[in-house]
């Protein structure tokens, strides 16, 4: 959830800030060839931020989600600046990726389990996740 805001934060901030040079140049009738070129990559930055998210935005402030259950297998990716955890379902195929990583160590990570994942309704933002044990169905871990 915190990258889907900070997208959004600073799609409405680059955005404002373009659109405020641009009515400034015109004031002033200062039209240079770089000012106009940072401002517009400032707003396409800012028109493609707004783009990714605002069509998940009525399902973030209105809370409504679905919960995608099933055998997953989790894999910790931690090769770059941030580890993630990718969560995979085994019957749809769909992959899942969460910043907070679900301590398996005890388990093994590469193993199948039984998880509850909670994404928004047209499941482009992960919420939340749930593991269980694949036999019992006892709950292993959950991130809430």
């Amino acid at each position: 959830m915190f990258m889907y805001f900070l997208m959004l934060s600073l799609g409405i901030i680059f955005l404002l800030i373009s659109v405020i040079y641009m009515v400034q140049m015109y004031k002033d009738r200062n039209y240079s060839l770089i000012i106009m070129g940072k401002t517009l990559v400032v707003l396409s930055v800012s028109i493609f931020l707004l783009l990714i998210t605002f069509p998940s935005l009525k399902y973030i402030l209105l809370k409504e989600y679905v919960e995608v259950i099933g055998e997953c297998t989790i894999e910790i990716d931690g090769t770059r600046r941030y580890a993630e955890a990718r969560f995979e379902m085994q019957d749809t195929g769909e992959v899942y990726s969460f910043d907070n990583i679900p301590d398996l160590d005890a388990y093994g990570k590469n193993v199948p389990y039984y998880c509850t994942l909670t994404v928004t309704k047209d499941k482009k933002w992960e919420i939340g996740y749930k593991i269980y044990n694949v036999n019992t169905k006892k709950l292993i871990i959950s991130d809430e």
